[in-house]
């Protein structure tokens, strides 16, 4: 099973919102479970695309009650980790998509890149790395774009 997590903002625009339900949308289709923050905006939205699509969904939560995760997962993990939680997320992916977001969302890029986990960016962050490091995060225009460039880069048919 291929582990795909969508991070990105709480708050976002209609078209990061948008853009996050195509990607959850496109991660049922191509039978992966999605993992998230469990929150609102980017997490909702891609939350809702792999509910309304047939897929799964795991809300790894900042908070320690597993009812404050989005209506649209199918498991809500409480972990009472806060911020630290992002270093779940990204332990827990294969594979990272990053739509739109803020500094938390740097963070959970950082993360995975440290790990050695790639990461697909859309309408998010631009990083331009040091040369001697070896992986780079790489953008995407669309939600099906990001998919099959992502799954290219772990080896998944």
């Amino acid at each position: 099973m291929i582990y795909i997590a969508v991070v990105g903002g709480a708050q976002c625009s209609e078209v990061d919102y948008q853009v996050a339900y195509e990607v959850g949308t496109e991660i049922a289709r191509h039978q992966a479970i999605l993992i998230c923050g469990g929150g609102g905006g980017v997490m909702e939205a891609a939350s809702k695309g792999t509910a309304e699509a047939g897929g799964c969904s795991i809300g790894i939560l900042p908070g320690d009650k597993n009812v404050q995760g989005n209506r649209f997962l199918s498991y809500a993990v409480a972990t009472g980790l806060g911020e630290a939680r992002n270093a779940v997320i990204a332990r827990t992916a294969d594979l990272m998509i990053a739509v739109g977001g803020e500094y938390g969302t740097l963070s959970e890029i950082a993360l995975a890149l440290k790990m050695g986990k790639p990461v697909i960016a859309i309408n998010s962050w631009q990083l331009k790395p040091p040369a001697y490091l070896s992986l780079t995060p790489l953008s995407a225009e669309t939600a099906a774009e990001a998919l099959e460039r992502g799954l290219a880069l772990i080896g998944y048919e």
